[in-house]
């Protein structure tokens, strides 16, 4: 069994080194460990700090977004042929000794993805913002009711995936992947669990990805809209179809109790006109729907594809933009 440990970072110069040097290197049922630092176009020295501390560096020339520093993660892990993957952060948040429960799950059959919850236990995290409580909350409330599956963290960076899920990763959004992924995993069936871990906040450090709640809240529902209107289509058009259906038949119903009461529609043409245009724009959601859900039997046919590709890959060419040190 072959793992691998991915550090997406950027500008994590002063603790690279220290969080590499914390990651244990045994663990009961793996044969090779080796870590991966994902340097997303840092302007400091992460690249040869992390050298110099033994992990494998890919650096993108350019700073593309945590969503696209894991795609390489996931790249490189599918190419080289490991077992597991475990990606955390490179800034010291989370305990490396934490590892062993993240992957316990997988090695023991129990799931294809595990996540680490910072507030499983119910523990009170220390410097962390109040808002961002609150905002984590809403978004596992959110996306526990899209998988049918409750969670209590969403938004946390430590995980662990086995091959299967890697070979069926097939993330989109730039800016992030942590909430995606859920509704990903679960519309291709694969079993998901959360685990308690420990987490340390700075006090001085102020988060990259969540340092303006209502930015990253709107950034991330925009990936979640997106996802459920790709995935879930029916439902996506048909409940905004519905909601049109409302003021439809509200102000069909005026018009035509209208019309029975004296006989003729003078005063309440603009109840009949309100209701034919929701009427019609409840009709092309619907219809949207139906057409969307042909896109995703397509989409469905073209992840198997790349599930097959994935599966035979062999190391490939690096790519543009990136470059690998070893």
């Amino acid at each position: 069994m072959k793992m691998l440990i991915a550090l997406p970072c950027f500008n994590e110069g002063e603790t690279i080194k220290k969080v590499i040097g914390d990651i244990p290197r045994t663990y009961e049922g793996i044969d090779q460990v080796h870590i991966l630092v994902v340097d997303d176009g840092s302007a400091d020295d992460t690249t040869a700090y992390a050298k110099e501390a033994g992990a494998t560096v890919i650096r993108h020339m350019q700073n593309k977004g945590l969503g696209m520093a894991f795609r390489s993660a996931v790249d490189y892990a599918i190419e080289h042929g490991y077992d597991i993957m475990v990606n955390m952060d490179g800034d010291g948040q989370f305990n490396a000794d934490n590892i062993a429960r993240l992957i316990a799950p997988i090695l023991n059959h129990e799931a294809d993805f595990v996540t680490g919850s910072r507030f499983m236990e119910g523990k009170k995290i220390e410097n962390m913002p109040p808002v961002k409580r609150w905002g984590n909350a809403r978004m596992n409330q959110l996306v526990s009711a899209l998988c049918g599956q409750k969670f209590s963290d969403v938004s946390c960076g430590f995980r662990a995936y086995s091959r299967e899920t890697l070979l069926k990763i097939n993330f989109h959004g730039r800016f992030t992947y942590t909430q995606e992924s859920f509704i990903s995993f679960r519309f291709n069936g694969l079993s998901m669990k959360e685990v308690p871990i420990d987490v340390t906040y700075f006090k001085e450090r102020k988060s990259r990805i969540a340092g303006s709640i209502m930015k990253y809240m709107k950034r991330t529902l925009g990936i979640i809209t997106g996802l459920m209107r790709d995935y879930y289509p029916m439902k996506f058009f048909g409940f905004i179809g519905g909601l049109f259906m409302i003021p439809a038949v509200i102000f069909g119903l005026m018009f035509l109790i209208h019309y029975i009461k004296v006989g003729y529609f003078s005063g309440y043409l603009f109840a009949g006109l309100i209701c034919a245009f929701c009427t019609l724009i409840a009709v092309l959601m619907f219809c949207f729907g139906i057409a969307m859900e042909s896109m995703v039997r397509i989409n469905r046919n073209e992840d198997r594809i790349l599930y097959q590709l994935r599966k035979n890959a062999h190391t490939t060419p690096e790519k543009i933009g990136e470059v690998i040190y070893k």
